[in-house]
């Protein structure tokens, strides 16, 4: 159902997202980060892009109110849950989607090799990602999220700042995935490999910052009592 947040371009982007969920989509599409730089305005967000916040403020209204099914209100929902859903919704999907990806990237370089619009070196980044998202989330599993769910915020301080800056990395790694496949689109006449790459890649970059978004502005807060 439609939220009732009188929503406003000066409003940050994480505010935009938590209250109106339709506006995550919006923000992908205009390659607007929600996650790592959520904490900027729309306004600001929007103008060092030349876009027109207004326009997208528009887009987002429009988008809740055609949206039927009601968000989860995870600033309201147990801590155990909120982790729970990460683990099960990101966690899990990322290990397996991580290794399909790097054999279908190795796939389209080496029958591809030739053509100038070659992702080439795409996945040697692939397994960049999935060592440092492989490394991030094992510290998650086994110190951050238990301490949370034993209810310790005193504690989870010094990983929460750790997981904050590597949730940057991430992001950086991000665009330059953006950048690497122009905007995850393929070239035409690309064979249905590349194309399923490039849309399980966008997938995955939407995935990705969604759960960003979650531990950075609803779970940490939250865990911290800040």
């Amino acid at each position: 159902m439609p939220t009732d947040t009188q929503a406003t371009i000066t409003d940050s982007l994480a505010d935009l997202a938590l209250s109106i969920p339709a506006a995550t989509a919006i923000f992908q599409r205009h390659h607007l980060d929600y996650c790592c730089q959520g904490r900027r305005s729309l306004v600001e967000a929007a103008s060092a892009k030349d876009l027109d916040p207004d326009s997208i403020l528009d887009e987002i209204l429009v988008a809740d109110a055609r949206r039927s099914v009601p968000a989860k209100a995870w600033h309201e929902l147990p801590l155990a849950e909120v982790i729970d859903h990460i683990l099960v919704t990101y966690h899990q999907p990322h290990r397996q989607e991580l290794k399909d990806l790097q054999l279908m990237a190795n796939k389209v370089e080496k029958v591809h090799a030739d053509k100038d619009d070659c992702p080439h070196g795409l996945a040697q980044l692939l397994l960049q990602v999935e060592v440092a998202m492989l490394d991030h989330m094992a510290k998650e599993e086994e110190i951050l999220f238990p301490l949370i769910r034993a209810g310790k915020g005193a504690e989870c301080r010094g990983p929460v700042a750790v997981m904050e800056a590597e949730h940057h990395d991430h992001g950086a790694n991000l665009e330059r995935l953006y950048a690497l496949t122009h905007g995850f689109q393929p070239p035409k006449g690309a064979c249905t490999t590349w194309r399923a790459l490039y849309m399980r890649l966008e997938q995955l970059n939407h995935d990705l910052m969604d759960r960003i978004h979650l531990e950075n502005h609803v779970l940490f807060p939250r865990a911290l009592g800040t």
